[in-house]
């Protein structure tokens, strides 16, 4: 089944909550990066809370970008999301393969690194775009998020997201879900939640034993207080354009353009967010020197 995300509120007033298979989203953002076990994790997460946040936060054209700045090996991850499921991201160094840590599991936090930084850039049709930073509390990016929604948001909430990577560094599966906890909820639901949460396995467990976005909602809240809003199908998905890079090369200098033409015969134009190139040839450059100079 093709990865989406579920929107819900839980019926006594408590709680928003929000799930999502990401599982095709992180395993094409793997493919187009060849990312390795640490790497995959680490950038899968952030594409899923990120898919998470977005769809949570933002409508119509409005979009965001997520950076997650750390002093580990990978060195640094770039997402941007929209208000509709579409999501594209990288990773500064895609080849990290750590040991396992002490509970088994990828060292997510050994591969970001526990000193940095989180931002989030909220584009919203204005003059300027708004940004909200928070320090990195541990590097594992759930609990990053959750920083992040307290401090920058003031939303009490809780993050969680996982990938399963396989022995070949193929995706086995990846999700996660987000509580958002409503003005007004009784300390006893905020209790009860928080004894679920310690007690629920890894998202990553309940994807692969066949629970869906609904069933990890309904196993926290029951199914009888679970009301669904929205199911907003989810993918990786770069706008990325040859006319765009077109565009970008236009700013350049003539000097730099016309180099390009002497030296290299042409140009090519690789994203960062999904591996895509471009080619221009002699003539391309030709044609843009003209269009700018016309």
């Amino acid at each position: 089944m093709a990865d989406y995300l579920v929107k819900s509120i839980i019926d006594d007033g408590n709680f928003r909550a929000y799930a999502v298979d990401a599982t095709g989203v992180v395993a094409e953002a793997q493919r187009r990066h060849d990312t390795w076990s640490a790497s995959s994790a680490a950038l899968g997460r952030t594409l899923t809370a990120t898919l998470l946040l977005s769809t949570s936060m933002m409508k119509g054209q409005e979009s965001m970008t997520v950076k997650v700045q750390g002093d580990g090996p990978a060195k640094g991850i770039v997402v941007d999301a929209d208000a509709h499921g579409h999501v594209k991201g990288y990773i500064v160094e895609p080849h990290v393969h750590l040991p396992l840590n002490d509970q088994g599991h990828i060292d997510v936090s050994g591969a970001v690194g526990k000193a940095g930084a989180l931002s989030v850039t909220k584009n919203l049709g204005l003059d300027k775009p708004y940004t909200g930073q928070v320090g990195l509390v541990s590097g594992e990016i759930g609990d990053d998020f959750t920083y992040y929604l307290a401090q920058s948001e003031q939303i009490p909430s809780a993050v969680g997201v996982s990938v399963f990577v396989e022995n070949d560094n193929s995706i086995g599966v990846a999700g996660g879900f987000m509580i958002q906890v409503l003005p007004g909820a009784s300390d006893a639901a905020i209790t009860e939640l928080e004894t679920k949460l310690k007690e629920m396995p890894l998202v990553s467990q309940l994807l692969r034993d066949g629970k869906t976005p609904e069933d990890m909602l309904n196993d926290l809240f029951g199914a009888d207080r679970v009301k669904i809003l929205e199911k907003v199908p989810v993918a990786f998905q770069c706008d990325c354009s040859k006319e765009k890079f077109a565009t970008d090369l236009a700013s350049l200098p003539d000097k730099d353009i016309n180099e390009m033409i002497a030296e290299d015969h042409g140009a090519e134009a690789v994203c960062r967010f999904c591996g895509n190139k471009y080619a221009f040839s002699e003539a391309d450059l030709n044609d843009i020197l003209a269009s700018k100079n016309a």
